[in-house]
């Protein structure tokens, strides 16, 4: 009897200590299976100027092992009074995101100054799981302090000129054509004495 009671205790710290470890294991699956977005926000002008399209673009990426859902991402750092935006969305939202997939979306502004402006993180939230209650809350790469130049500054420099060239040619064209003229009417009054000697020229031979 007495071995009995002991086989039996042996029993129970088992399939206790079994039970810990299948309820540990499933805590551990459920918590690695979860999504991991990553966001790069990046400017894909190389210049900036100030009255011309600024391309901003989101990447996602999700690197975790399960899908990411309403992934949101929300830009604030495009004011009003600073940026108008000219195609895309400054907040949008992926429904869903698969474990391993990516996705990206292309924001237009366009600069209402210049000077030195500081191109700060947008805001991402996603939910982690399918039984996720709470969003997981991040923020894109940042792309800093950049640079706005002047339109007027930016078109001096990488402009055509065709505007400058005209005007330098007709302000140049009164020292170029008044010498042309005189030069040609010279010319054609000695061409015209010339013709007229060899006229009387063979005048006299006949």
């Amino acid at each position: 009897m007495k071995h009995m009671l002991v086989f039996a205790s042996l029993l129970a710290v088992v399939a206790v200590s079994q039970a810990d470890v299948t309820a540990e294991d499933q805590f551990k699956v459920e918590e690695d299976s979860i999504a991991r977005v990553l966001a790069q926000k990046l400017i894909q002008n190389k210049y900036l100027v100030e009255g011309q399209d600024v391309v901003v673009r989101y990447s996602l990426f999700n690197v975790g092992s399960a899908a990411a859902l309403n992934v949101r991402v929300q830009e604030a750092g495009f004011g009003a009074g600073d940026f108008d935006i000219v195609a895309g969305k400054a907040d949008f939202t992926l429904d869903r995101l698969a474990p391993g997939a990516n996705a990206s979306h292309t924001l237009v502004v366009r600069p209402l100054k210049y000077g030195y402006y500081n191109f700060t993180a947008a805001t991402v939230s996603y939910l982690e799981s399918e039984t996720a209650s709470e969003p997981t809350v991040g923020f894109t790469s940042e792309p800093g302090e950049g640079g706005i130049v002047a339109f007027r500054d930016y078109n001096k420099k990488f402009s055509s000129h065709l505007l400058d060239w005209l005007v330098f040619a007709v302000m140049t064209l009164p020292s170029l054509g008044i010498p042309f003229a005189l030069w040609y009417s010279s010319k054609s009054k000695y061409d015209a004495v010339i013709a007229e000697k060899r006229a009387d020229a063979g005048k006299k031979r006949e």
